[in-house]
């Protein structure tokens, strides 16, 4: 499934929700401060996050990103080897070091 396709199901899913409730478009992007056309363009997978989020607030819903990106405790070892602080980026990826040796064999020489 393409990346437009899944925001278009998740879409249409928070459609069902709203559509459940009885309320309408117009009434969630008042609420919003949005347009009843940037709602429905969100409802089809062309909107902001943000936008998905303050849908999902405004239905009483808001629980449902817990459930869409739960929260991962670190390990234990990791906290040690952290010491408190708060990882902030990955590691970069290692790279094969290449000998002089090897060099020059890719060189013809």
């Amino acid at each position: 499934m393409s990346d437009l396709a899944l925001a278009s199901e998740v879409g249409g899913r928070i459609e069902q929700l709203r559509l459940e409730a009885n309320i309408t478009q117009k009434t969630i992007a008042d609420q919003l401060g949005i347009t009843a056309k940037t709602y429905r363009s969100t409802i089809q997978g062309h909107g902001k996050f943000e936008t998905m989020i303050g849908i999902l607030r405004v239905l009483g819903k808001l629980e449902l990103v817990d459930a869409f990106v739960p929260e991962t405790p670190l390990s234990p070892l990791m906290l040690m080897e952290l010491k408190g602080r708060k990882r902030k980026r990955a590691a970069p990826a290692k790279e094969e070091v290449v000998s002089m040796d090897d060099e020059k064999d890719n060189l013809g020489w």
